[in-house]
């Protein structure tokens, strides 16, 4: 068994994040990123995505697989111990906190790692309706985040079609309509589960249809490698009759699954299975146990701001551990004359007034560095 201050769970975004900046601190974070976690390949949702045009730095863009494996890398580079093995059980009633993976989980087994702290950034998945041809045209027309994915060329002009009836499909066909020729919104049922407010401005909108009582029975399109999605299958519910539809993008707004069965009783989490996090941290109700990324996020979920949350977590992890450990070790005193008469370092600067000012020399006063930094 080996132990650890600190223990990342998950591979995408967030968790890479949190392991840079806890890295470079040097807390030697262990991370497991997984195998085949929640059916998804270590690197999170990213990897089924192939193109990513909204995460800074890459003006041409650059493949989710790829994004992944150079944060997987810039987490190793700088002493992150990445394993790929999944976490089937975590034990949060006492400290320090212990973690089984798969192929040591038994009833007598001893945990495979402990830690004084723990930052959960599980993801949470997107939910599938298991059309066919949905496998074949996933991320070739078919995707669960049209504000992810709606801006893309294969999209743009496009006739699109959304399926979800609440809030998120409502928000989802609006940003749409910016880029598509057309959007049409697949509602199951006979009304509208968003507000009313939402409702209406959909309902309203110019460029926006909504059928009800109809849903998608299969995708369809060009019959080659990494073809494209091109029709799209449509029933009557109450009539049962069918039709193919011209549709280049199909866009799912049916939820998301939080990963969050590891956590389920020993930390708060939401109706909706999501860990509750003090607002404006990753601070959860377990004091030690830190989450970042979708599975903390139901309203954004994007890669960007799972990354901005996973230094969050390592920003307050890195100082719960340091507080935990106590203050460090005092330096030796030495008397104030003779570390006036040694020190070449000019005074500090005074603040009157609200003005700084200069030593007598006239030089720049140094400032201390930020002390969360």
């Amino acid at each position: 068994m080996v132990h650890t201050k600190v223990v990342i769970i998950g591979s995408g975004p967030a968790a890479h994040t949190a392991a840079i900046y806890l890295s470079r601190a040097e807390l030697k974070p262990v991370l497991y990123e997984g195998m085949l976690a929640n059916g998804t390949a270590a690197g999170g949702q990213l990897t089924t995505t192939t193109d990513i045009e909204n995460f800074p730095g890459f003006p041409d863009g650059i493949g989710g697989a790829e994004l992944m494996e150079n944060m997987r890398k810039q987490s190793i580079r700088f002493g992150t111990e990445v394993i790929t093995e999944t976490i089937s059980r975590l034990d949060l009633s006492s400290k320090p906190f212990k973690l089984w993976t798969e192929w040591n989980d038994g009833p007598d087994n001893e945990p495979a790692c402990t830690a004084d702290a723990v930052i959960i950034a599980t993801g949470a998945n997107a939910r599938r309706l298991n059309l066919p041809g949905e496998e074949t045209y996933w991320q070739n027309g078919i995707s669960a985040c049209a504000v992810c994915d709606g801006a893309v060329p294969i999209f743009r002009n496009k006739p699109l079609y959304v399926i979800g009836g609440g809030d998120s499909a409502a928000e989802e066909a609006m940003f749409l309509a910016k880029y598509g020729s057309s959007v049409t919104v697949l509602v199951r049922r006979d009304k509208l589960r968003a507000s009313k407010a939402m409702a209406n401005r959909l309902l309203a909108h110019p460029k926006v249809t909504v059928r009800f009582n109809t849903v998608a029975t299969e995708v369809l399109g060009e019959k080659k490698a990494n073809g494209l999605m091109t029709h799209l299958r449509v029933k009557n519910t109450v009539t049962g009759e069918e039709e193919v539809v011209d549709a280049n993008g199909l866009f799912y707004a049916v939820g998301h699954d939080p990963a969050t069965a590891l956590v389920k009783g020993q930390i708060d989490l939401d109706e909706d299975g999501y860990i509750i996090t003090k607002p404006g941290t990753s601070y959860t109700s377990r004091e030690g146990v830190f989450a970042c990324g979708d599975v903390q996020d139901k309203r954004y979920r994007q890669a960007i701001t799972s990354a901005g949350s996973g230094c969050i977590a390592a920003l307050e992890a890195e100082k719960f551990i340091a507080e935990a450990e106590g203050p460090e070790e005092e330096p030796v005193a030495v008397s104030a004359q003779k570390s006036a008469d040694n020190s070449t370092v000019q005074p500090a600067a005074q603040e009157v007034n609200g003005e700084v000012k200069k030593d007598p020399n006239g030089a720049v006063p140094e400032y201390k560095s930020n002390p969360l930094l």
